[in-house]
């Protein structure tokens, strides 16, 4: 096999896996568009299924905008609760969460008068 029949063999390769990205994410935006009914779905799935290349360029070219914002919309959620679950999981607490521990530790004496100020002024400080 030449050389420039495997560079074509691997290009006409990339192309079609670009297609098919291309062709899922298309698919994937139609159905959690919440922008159109189930009749303008159908039109969209249909011409993208009847006409490929065409539906696919009309689609882009149309609804493009859309896709980016759904999709950055969706990334910002998909962040916000990843942090939330983490903050929940690591159990943050507040100031007024600890410097209540250091009282239970003064009130058992496991710290003096002295310990519990200089730990509560780092606290508040």
């Amino acid at each position: 096999m030449p050389l420039l029949d495997l560079f074509w063999a691997m290009l006409w390769f990339y192309l079609f896996f670009i297609w098919i990205w291309l062709l899922i994410s298309i698919f994937g935006d139609i159905f959690r568009s919440d922008d159109m009914g189930g009749g303008a779905k159908a039109f969209w799935i249909l011409f993208v299924i009847v006409l490929p290349f065409l539906g696919v360029l009309v689609y882009v070219i149309t609804r493009g905008d859309k896709m980016r914002d759904r999709a950055a919309r969706e990334a910002a959620a998909a962040e916000a609760a990843t942090r939330d679950y983490i903050q929940q999981a690591a159990g943050t607490t507040s100031a007024a969460d600890e410097i209540a521990k250091l009282a239970a530790l003064r009130d058992k004496g496991v710290l003096t008068a002295a310990e519990f100020e200089s730990q509560k002024a780092a606290l508040l400080g």
